[in-house]
This record gives C-alpha cells, structure tokens and sequence, in this order.
C-alpha cells in the first residue's frame, strides 16, 4: 500500500479545494453504494449524495483542514479510513464553525472512492 498519510493528505486537499470551488464536481467521488451521513441525515449513493451537497443552503464556503489521520481498515484490501477537523467558513460570515469529518475510501483502479462519509459539525457546550 502507498503511504497512507501521503494518500490522506492528497485526499484531503482535493476534496475540500473542489468542495470550496465546485461541489457537483464531488460526484466522481462517490458510487451508487456509497453513504453519506451528513449531520445525521444517511445520504444513499453518488447523485443523491451530490445532489445533498449541490443545494446545502450556502452560496460560498472555504475549509480549513486543523488535523487528519489516516489508518488501514481491512487486512486483505488497501483501503483506508481518513479522519479530518478542522473549521468552515460559510458565505460572509466570520465566525468560523468547527467540523469534523470521516472518510471510507476504498482502492478503485489506482485511486480511491468514498464508502463511506460522516460529516458533523462541532458545537462548544
């Protein structure tokens, strides 16, 4: 398997820069199997999950990646799970909002797609 950081951090970078720039780009991404849990709502494969994140009700948003980590998740596959916070800034505002965000990827011909996403933002008490 590749460097498991080094395909984290490739990952990541791609994910949140089309995600700030254009997110129906995202779809390739995802499979017709593919979950997407965002903020407790289960998202069921590739159009639907980025029919979710064509219409979420912000015009601009920019992420800002604090920390992932990244483990293998199977013995026999070279998949991998990446977990990701960091903060989000949503159309003008300037008060950032946390999140944090867990990716499934699974080997699909040399790249990776997303099995699994789970996506929460994080509220202080």
């Amino acid at each position: 398997m590749a460097d498991i950081q080094a395909v984290a951090k490739q990952f990541t970078d791609f994910y949140y820069t089309t995600f700030d720039t254009n997110r129906s780009a995202l779809q390739s991404l995802y499979r017709d199997h593919s979950m997407l849990t965002w903020e407790g709502t289960p998202v069921l494969g590739a159009s639907a999950i980025s029919e979710k994140l064509t219409t979420l009700p912000f015009e601009k948003v920019a992420h800002k990646v604090t920390t992932f980590d990244a483990q293998p998740s199977s013995p026999t596959l070279s998949s991998l799970l990446v977990s990701v916070t960091g903060l989000l800034l949503v159309d003008d505002s300037t008060n950032a909002l946390q999140f944090s965000q867990v990716f499934h990827l699974i080997p699909d011909g040399g790249s990776f797609y997303v099995y699994n996403d789970i996506f929460r933002l994080n509220y202080g008490a």
